[in-house]
């Protein structure tokens, strides 16, 4: 544990966002009186609403911490992470005329439904269960990074877990949807709010300011954002940004229940429409923000105002908020990661539970009353949180030199993109039976997994030994970048199914 720690007035500002979070669920729980107002709103909410939930979120501790990391990696860190978003202006586009037309009509719960409209039972459950276990592996890491940071309260990583999961499962659990959106537009403040003072802070502490941050960032090479360089193996260049990361980008935001149960808060098709599509642009300029900090961050190091020590690039970030933050800052911005956090991993457990009724109970045990639905969804809001605290506590445990932000993308790839195959092929004219859509699902799940095998240490020593032609040895990865996932799963679900329901179709009788 570190040996710094936060002052009486940081901790009695982060206890008090925490009740503050706290008392705001208790404040809703007289409205959740069926599964329409505890996991859609009521479907009454505006644009506004909906995009600044979208944008809350997927901003989570991995984007506040993780991704300021990425731009101060004193080894060849710069902007070029920002190429993703160019894709994910697209992908969103894309969602917002395709797919949401599909989740707009009827009155939806889940994204999954579509599927067994199109397909039957079964791709509906398969769907929805990958979104439960990519849901809660992503999101077990996402708390485990945010723990990094509260264990400056003086606790250590494990309890930091503990704490930030319950908080979050209690008001949840208590105030429903409505809850989860009004927090979001909250803790989506006072997050962006804490990035801009802790960039200005890591400016003005330098001794020649602006210029400086600019003389030594550029000598450095950090301000270097285009890589046109077309290599499936790096993760941020121009091509893989835009082609994978829209292809990401439509799994993400348009067959993943987290986002999708946004879009059916909506008041109509239009709100829904506008707001995914504005988020594209606001993760944008959130991106930009953080790989500045981070940059900021280098430039503190490098001239000594700053000394990070030992800390790797996700904690680094941390690390100067708690060490060089005036005091009653501090407390402001450790309660802007927990509000990065919580933001998701809320959003995560309202969906999980969702994804649990609406898939697979209440098909099964249809004649329920609502207030049993409703209760039955607050008991999975507590199993589900407690499974991605132990997720966290297993990352913990186990360590990883790979920066978090990589490891959330890269899981979330892996299965992202075969849910969003099965969303294509469900909005074709002629969808394609039950068993080859599945087909098509395994296929890619396989094809994915032997891509992502290379990311192994094992794997990539293999590879480097024995075909060095392709993987010599100062090659720095031997593995798919984590962008090209979704395009890779997505496109061999599409096409294992169409090739699959061609073979089987029944040849017309000769005459």
């Amino acid at each position: 544990m570190p040996s710094t720690r936060l002052s009486t007035v940081d901790l009695i500002i982060v206890a008090a966002y925490i009740f503050a979070m706290t008392l705001m669920g208790a404040w809703f729980t007289r409205r959740q009186k069926d599964l329409q107002a505890y996991f859609v709103g009521g479907r009454n909410v505006g644009w506004f609403m909906v995009l600044i939930s979208i944008v809350a979120t997927e901003t989570s501790a991995v984007t506040f911490l993780s991704v300021p990391g990425v731009g101060y990696n004193p080894d060849g860190g710069n902007l070029t992470f920002i190429q993703l978003a160019f894709g994910y202006i697209i992908g969103r586009c894309l969602v917002a005329w395709l797919l949401l037309p599909l989740y707009m009509r009827g009155e939806l719960f889940s994204a999954y439904q579509v599927l067994r409209e199109k397909f039957g039972p079964a791709v509906q459950r398969v769907a929805s269960g990958l979104f439960l276990v990519t849901r809660t592996i992503a999101d077990g890491l996402r708390l485990f990074l945010t723990a990094l940071v509260i264990q400056y309260v003086g606790l250590d990583v494990e309890t930091s877990i503990l704490l930030v999961g319950v908080v979050t499962i209690v008001y949840t659990f208590l105030g429903g949807m409505k809850a989860v959106l009004w927090t979001d537009l909250i803790q989506f403040v006072i997050k962006i709010a804490g990035a801009v003072l802790a960039g200005v802070f890591v400016i003005v502490q330098l001794d020649g300011g602006w210029q400086q941050y600019l003389e030594v960032g550029s000598a450095a090479n950090k301000f270097i954002w285009l890589d046109p360089v077309f290599d499936v193996t790096k993760a941020y260049t121009f091509w893989t940004g835009l082609i994978g990361g829209a292809v990401f980008s439509m799994a993400s935001h348009g067959a993943d229940q987290l986002m999708v149960q946004r879009y059916l808060c909506a008041k109509s098709l239009g709100n829904a429409r506008l707001a995914l599509v504005l988020s594209g642009f606001t993760v944008a300029v959130q991106f930009l923000l953080f790989l500045l900090v981070g940059v900021g961050l280098f430039v503190a190091a490098k001239t000594g105002t700053f000394n990070p020590g030992t800390a790797t690039k996700d904690e680094v970030f941390g690390l100067f908020i708690v060490t060089k933050m005036p005091v009653g800052v501090v407390g402001v911005l450790v309660a802007a990661i927990l509000a990065a956090a919580m933001s998701t991993l809320s959003s995560s457990l309202n969906s999980s539970a969702n994804a649990l009724v609406t898939d697979f109970y209440k098909p099964l045990v249809p004649n329920k009353s609502e207030a049993s639905y409703v209760l039955l969804s607050r008991v999975m809001t507590v199993v589900w949180g407690v499974a991605q605290m132990g997720v966290a506590v297993f990352a913990y445990r186990i360590g990883s030199e790979r920066s978090v932000v990589d490891r959330v993308l890269a899981v979330a790839g892996l299965t992202t993109g075969l849910i969003l195959g099965l969303f294509l092929l469900g909005r074709m004219k002629k969808p394609v039976s039950s068993s080859s859509a599945i087909a098509g699902l395994l296929t890619g799940a396989v094809v994915v997994g032997l891509a992502y095998l290379p990311s192994f240490d094992g794997p990539q020593d293999w590879l480097k030994a024995n075909v060095p032609a392709w993987f010599p040895a100062d090659k720095k990865t031997t593995s798919l970048a984590f962008p090209w996932y979704a395009p890779l799963g997505a496109g061999t679900t599409v096409l294992v199914a169409l090739l699959l329901s061609a073979a089987l179709k029944p040849k017309p009788a000769a005459r």
